[in-house]
């Protein structure tokens, strides 16, 4: 079912297409017509035409939604999960096997074990023999990986505007891996669909909270990327922002640099190991969220506080685009042998 040829019409399925980022999946999909999305589920709101939950897509798709049936989902070639952490467990050992490929875009694959996802997620893990067999789906650490994978754990969207920001400076030996501090803004949509008071207009709008100091469930995801990219143990301090807007996430860096250099030779170095990278750009200055928001794209500034000596990276990207299902479909396109940058900008 994969693999098999670079031209080929694939078969697709949304699970928990209700959601933000199921809405964006079928947003990017729509216009490719070597794409049938064949199956979309969602639970509580299945048996609702498809346009009724997203109003947006009517009449793009003539589909209703549906309960999850693995025998519907079986024979596509390519499988999103767009499921709140913790539901995607419980629904992937049974596609294994039946379908070309499994893309989660939620938090269940890409801890290492049980133990790990348990302490940050706060929850049991259903299928701990998973955590070993996924690819954690970073195009930019594990393309010629996720090329061949047949289970793919996308990355989240904060861990992948800091992975970012800080794969260079790391690979190269050029920051220390200890006292990495990581901050990071995020519009509201990152919490999903669900209705809550703290996610409620009067609570967000007007205001900015951080949220979830020293234990969110990102830090082992980002630890682990940086860990594997450095060689070395990684130390760092994470803390998540809501802000009010829809979309979009601004992450800025701290590390200490290893000896004095200049701001010139630290953006040369960002601009030659991110060269070839389709969605990676280097700011002209400081980067906006403006300015990636609907994109694949991650903007990444790059400088040198003269004052304390540390290098400083900004990060933008859109969470819905190149934090979820932007993500999500580069690396579909990656797994089928198609251009990479297909229904991306």
């Amino acid at each position: 079912m994969k693999n098999a040829a670079s031209q080929q019409h694939l078969r697709v399925a949304i699970v928990g297409a209700s959601g933000y980022s199921g809405g964006e999946l079928l947003r990017l999909l729509a216009p490719d017509p070597d794409v049938t999305v064949a199956v979309v589920t969602a639970h509580a709101q299945a048996g609702k035409p498809l346009g009724e939950v997203h109003p947006q897509l009517a009449g793009r798709y003539p589909l209703t939604l549906t309960a999850f049936d693995a025998a519907d989902v079986a024979g596509c070639d390519c499988v999103f999960m767009a499921l709140p952490s913790g539901e995607a467990m419980q629904l992937v050992p049974s596609l294994l096997g039946k379908v070309g490929c499994v893309i989660d875009l939620g938090g269940d694959l890409r801890l290492p074990t049980a133990d790990l996802y348990e302490q940050y997620y706060r929850k049991p893990h259903t299928a701990p023999q998973l955590l070993g067999e996924a690819v954690y789906g970073l195009p930019e650490l594990h393309r010629e990986k996720i090329r061949s994978a047949k289970l793919i754990a996308n990355p989240g969207c904060y861990p992948t505007s800091a992975i970012l920001a800080l794969m260079p400076a790391l690979k190269a030996g050029l920051v220390e891996s200890t006292g990495i501090v990581i901050n990071s803004l995020s519009g509201v949509s990152g919490a999903g669909r669900s209705a809550s008071v703290e996610m409620s207009f009067a609570e967000v709008n007007e205001s900015v909270r951080a949220y979830r100091i020293g234990d969110h469930q990102h830090v082992p995801e980002i630890r682990m990327a940086l860990e594997e990219v450095a060689g070395q143990q990684v130390t760092l301090s994470f803390v998540p922002h809501l802000i009010p807007i829809t979309r979009g996430i601004y992450t800025t860096v701290h590390a200490d640099l290893c000896k004095a250099v200049a701001v010139e030779e630290v953006r040369a170095l960002y601009a030659d190991f991110y060269r070839d990278e389709p969605f990676v750009r280097m700011a002209a200055g400081i980067p906006a969220i403006g300015a990636v928001q609907y994109t694949n794209y991650c903007d990444l500034g790059v400088f040198v506080d003269p004052m304390t000596g540390k290098l400083v990276v900004t990060s933008v990207i859109d969470n819905l685009v190149k934090g979820a299902a932007g993500q999500a479909v580069q690396n579909m396109n990656l797994v089928f042998g198609r251009p990479e940058r297909t229904l991306l900008k």
